[in-house]
């Protein structure tokens, strides 16, 4: 209870206290992808920041991608940007041929250039039901671990050929996963524990202690050869679809959803806050890779996530279960 209390205490201080804002940096001929970039997002924040500021950026959403570029490129040009400066593409995390023809289609389209990856896209299911029956991927995982986690393995392996070949053309290349103070809620046991008792924010800080462990391992295999860093972040508690709950049915269901939203916009950081830090990780040159950040400085991650021997453990643990993916078929599960 005392660190709940302590976690509201900050985020309540950081809401309506001083707003940290990532340095406008001169983009221009980076080629950056931003995952989860669906409109009223994170990664739709980040996508229209960098291409703003010069930035070949790619933003990926599993649906309403025509209607996502042009709410993009209209934004571009009311900041006086080059439209062009972005492109959107289909990407669902959970299927393994989106994941094989994004990659493709990404390599043969811009010259195997690739030097900032926004790890972004995710999901939080059962927020309002959260002891309830753990839901699976079609391939047997449990969701947010086979999306959040998983599916970014699955995607930042493609892409390293090209993070590592642009960071030694560039000397700065750099993947950014973004994960939330909620990592520190399990252990390392929990990640290879199949058995545990279920519950969905457990399940949901479980997948974002494995993005921190990934972003660590990445800077201790690939910084020093390959001028590849890799970071983890916290961008707060922000009022995006991935915290508004389904409207319930019923005139009175409605009513209620919509004095939720209303309360939520008052409590949770508004977009443009909670992606500075995001915007900060992929931008600001130089930057200290293999860190945890939140408000746009170098915070402390867990305990748990600084264990080394388990990055390396489940470093190789993921090779195994990536390369047993198999394509998923029937239920889909919306990421944002």
């Amino acid at each position: 209870m005392p660190h709940t209390f302590n976690k509201s205490v900050r985020h309540l201080w950081r809401r309506f206290g001083r707003k940290p804002m990532a340095e406008k940096v001169d983009m221009t001929g980076r080629h950056v992808i931003v995952t989860g970039a669906s409109p009223n997002s994170l990664g739709y924040e980040t996508a229209r920041v960098l291409a703003g500021w010069g930035a070949s950026a790619v933003a990926t959403s599993t649906r309403h991608v025509a209607r996502m570029e042009s709410a993009l490129k209209e934004d571009l040009r009311r900041m006086g940007a080059n439209e062009n400066n972005v492109t959107a593409r289909p990407l669902d995390l959970c299927d393994v041929d989106s994941v094989i023809r994004f990659t493709t289609w990404y390599r043969n389209s811009h010259n195997g250039k690739l030097h900032v990856l926004v790890n972004n896209a995710g999901i939080h299911k059962n927020i309002l039901r959260p002891h309830t029956r753990p839901p699976l991927s079609k391939d047997g995982f449990e969701i947010h671990w086979r999306i959040n986690y998983l599916g970014t393995c699955h995607l930042t392996s493609l892409l390293l050929p090209l993070l590592k070949q642009s960071g030694l053309e560039s000397g700065d290349a750099r993947l950014v996963n973004v994960s939330s103070h909620l990592h520190d809620r399990v252990t390392n046991a929990d990640l290879f524990d199949a058995n545990r008792r279920y519950h969905s924010r457990d399940a949901y800080g479980l997948s974002k202690l494995a993005l921190v462990h990934h972003a660590y391992e990445i800077e201790r295999r690939f910084a020093k050869q390959y001028n590849l860093h890799s970071m983890a972040l916290h961008p707060g508690s922000v009022d995006t679809n991935l915290t508004r709950m389904e409207a319930p049915q019923g005139k009175t269901g409605k009513v209620l959803h919509r004095i939720s939203s209303a309360l939520a916009s008052l409590v949770l950081l508004p977009l443009k806050d909670g992606a500075q830090t995001i915007v900060m990780c992929a931008s600001k040159h130089p930057i200290q890779g293999g860190g945890y950040y939140d408000r746009c400085e170098l915070a402390e991650s867990s305990n748990e996530s600084k264990d080394e021997t388990v990055s390396k453990l489940l470093w190789d643990k993921s090779e195994e279960w990536v390369a047993g993916l198999v394509k998923p078929d029937g239920v889909e599960h919306e990421q944002v």
